[in-house]
């Protein structure tokens, strides 16, 4: 990349991207401030449009790829996808546990999926970092999804076979991104380590047990501005 005065960075994903946390006192998910997006802008040399969408899909980012980033020209996109696509919907679940159930989106779509995203970006001469999804709390996310319903808390877990389920199929696409990673030899950026790395990184999380809350999107700024220093640091103001 070449040095110039101004940059721009898009920041591509979900709810974690948009930084929404869970708000206790008003139950409501809401938009902090100080979430990593707005952490790195305070230190960046340029622009930085956040394009996080509540509730973003692999498909739904790729299908809006052209209007929400590639006609922005970037220099660099940070791709944040995965948390929902590995979700279920749990209440048809709680209903019917007896029988199949599909995530939103299947492990080798997302992987597809991802891999022409990254294309499409190179393709474009924008460079595309990957970051790995924040560990969830499978204890407050199955609490979180059974709404403390105990008919349905019996019945996904027995969908489930044990609560750890949870956080193994969400480790798997978080796997699944850093070997698209891999194979595409694209930078990653593995937030997921750094939360492991905290001790109790439940402490990083919000009530429903997979969202980052303002101690966690600190973290996920620090994690990503030391890598733009160790990397690109003419990205950085002086």
């Amino acid at each position: 990349m070449n040095e110039k005065d101004n940059y721009s960075l898009v920041l591509y994903g979900d709810s974690i991207t948009k930084g929404i946390v869970y708000d206790n006192e008003k139950c409501r998910y809401k938009p902090i401030k100080e979430n990593f997006s707005s952490i790195v802008a305070d230190k960046f040399k340029g622009t930085i449009y956040n394009a996080g969408r509540f509730g973003n899909t692999i498909i739904r980012g790729l299908n809006k790829m052209y209007i929400e980033v590639l006609k922005k020209t970037p220099d660099i996109v940070l791709i944040e996808f995965g948390g929902n696509d590995c979700d279920y919907k749990w209440d048809d679940i709680a209903q019917n546990p007896d029988i199949d159930h599909n995530p939103n989106t299947d492990i080798s779509e997302f992987r597809k999926s991802l891999m022409v995203m990254v294309d499409q970006l190179k393709n474009a001469n924008i460079i595309p970092i990957l970051m790995t999804l924040p560990p969830l709390d499978s204890s407050k996310y199955f609490k979180w999804v059974s709404k403390g319903n105990p008919l349905a808390e019996k019945n996904i877990l027995h969908w489930l076979g044990t609560e750890d389920r949870i956080y193994t199929w969400q480790k798997s696409y978080s796997e699944m991104i850093s070997e698209v990673a891999e194979k595409t030899k694209t930078t990653i950026i593995d937030i997921r380590k750094a939360f492991l790395n905290y001790g109790d990184y439940s402490k990083l999380l919000c009530k429903d047990g997979i969202h980052p809350n303002p101690e966690g999107h600190s973290l996920m700024a620090k994690v990503f501005l030391n890598f733009i220093q160790e990397n690109y640091n003419f990205l950085l103001q002086n």
